[in-house]
């Protein structure tokens, strides 16, 4: 069976024969993101089309510059502006609604799709007829830019408007890891029957959404220009921008994949201190106890350190204002490192060490788990390794799944 797959107004056929071998990584003349190729070499998509662009102010050139002025000195009629969770501004906190506002730069209204409504209303796209899609995911099931995506593809398509996703790269890389969503268990923190590290661009993944969710809409892709799989994002030269108030450097997006799960316990997981997402710690935590277990498991690629920290508010909803002890995750090897393996190994340890104090927030960690299982697994004792060695097929069946709507080596 072959697929064909529409990127930048060229047909592909994309066969499901896995590809040639990833040449050796070379020096990196700079990748140009989504935004870049079509102010610069696709602009016939756009001209004469009034556009609304889906975004936020992570999403920037390689010199740093937003992607809506981007596109107003090219030329590109913008119309509107619509913005995901955290707002266009990148700075409301986590869950918070957002209101929709004007922009005082350009005097484009924009639209909130994290508050009243999660898809654009008709009235909304009254006066649109192109959607650009221009957001830099961080490679996690978890995040919420997918859901966004998927809701907009619904409402453009009802409306017969087109979409085209501006992609950039997995600021991660290309590497799969953890269980596949059970679909039963579809949010707006896993919409797909996909990975928590799930190794594909959001144009990959909005392309992957339209078949599995049998959207009727039409969908391209931008690509980024240059980018491979192993391309590390320092090598890009595309500036980093934190994607949202808690993921603030590079490292936090490493971890996050793993470290998210925390969300669905009762430790925190550094929201309202300098380093959200690389640590957890409760006040009632043996650290030597832990350290102890987890450095005996000789888990590459990261350095567990003892740490004290004091979550402040809003950012905290378990330990605000409260001194706790926990352990920090290092990066010493982002090639070897395994963020969900190293969270299973937390989180077995943390219930080894303080049976009577570690506990579940079972709803909300099987919505991020995608399942009961890996939860059901944990309370039954099941060792970290022999869980993820059950994820194996499934993992293989997604790479199998994913391989026609891939577009990068």
């Amino acid at each position: 069976m072959r697929h064909r797959v529409l990127v930048v107004g060229v047909l592909l056929t994309v066969g499901c024969a896995a590809g040639p071998p990833s040449p050796a990584p070379q020096p990196a003349a700079g990748v140009r993101p989504g935004v870049e190729v079509l102010a610069t070499d696709s602009l016939h998509l756009v001209r004469g089309r009034r556009v609304g662009l889906v975004s936020n102010a992570a999403a920037v050139d390689r010199q740093g510059t937003g992607g809506v002025e981007v596109l107003r000195r090219a030329g590109v009629q913008l119309v509107a502006l619509f913005s995901p969770e955290h707002g266009f501004r990148g700075t409301a906190a986590p869950g918070e609604a957002v209101e929709s506002t004007v922009d005082s730069a350009t005097g484009l209204p924009i639209y909130s799709l994290y508050g009243r409504t999660s898809g654009p209303t008709p009235e909304m796209l009254a006066n649109i007829d192109l959607l650009l899609v221009d957001l830099q995911d961080v490679g996690a099931r978890y995040f919420t830019w997918l859901g966004t995506t998927v809701e907009v593809m619904r409402a453009a398509g009802r409306q017969g408007i087109p979409v085209l996703v501006l992609d950039r790269p997995n600021p991660i890389g290309g590497v799969v890891a953890g269980n596949i969503l059970d679909t039963a268990f579809a949010s707006m923190v896993g919409r797909l029957a996909m990975p928590m590290r799930h190794g594909l661009t959001l144009g990959e993944l909005a392309l992957l959404a339209r078949r599995d969710l049998g959207l009727s809409v039409s969908v391209a892709v931008v690509p980024a220009a240059g980018w491979r799989r192993d391309l590390t994002w320092e090598r890009t030269g595309i500036p980093f921008l934190p994607p949202s108030p808690n993921l603030r450097d590079l490292e936090a997006l490493y971890h996050y994949p793993g470290s998210c799960l925390f969300e669905g316990t009762n430790l925190s997981v550094g929201r309202g201190t300098d380093r959200p997402f690389h640590q957890v710690g409760a006040p009632w935590i043996d650290t030597a106890a832990v350290l102890g277990r987890l450095r005996a498991a000789g888990l590459p690629g990261v350095r567990f350190e003892g740490t004290t920290f004091t979550p402040r508010r809003p950012g905290d909803g378990k330990y605000a204002d409260t001194t706790v002890v926990g352990v920090r995750l290092v990066l010493t090897d982002a090639a070897r490192y395994d963020p969900v393996r190293v969270s299973l190994e937390m989180l077995a340890t943390l219930r080894a060490v303080h049976p009577g104090q570690f506990r579940f927030s079972p709803r909300q960690f099987d919505r991020l788990a995608g399942g009961t299982g890996l939860r059901e697994a944990l309370e039954a004792g099941a060792l970290p390794g022999g869980i993820l060695a059950g994820w194996g097929p499934g993992l293989a069946a997604f790479e199998r799944r994913i391989e026609p709507f891939r577009l990068y080596r």
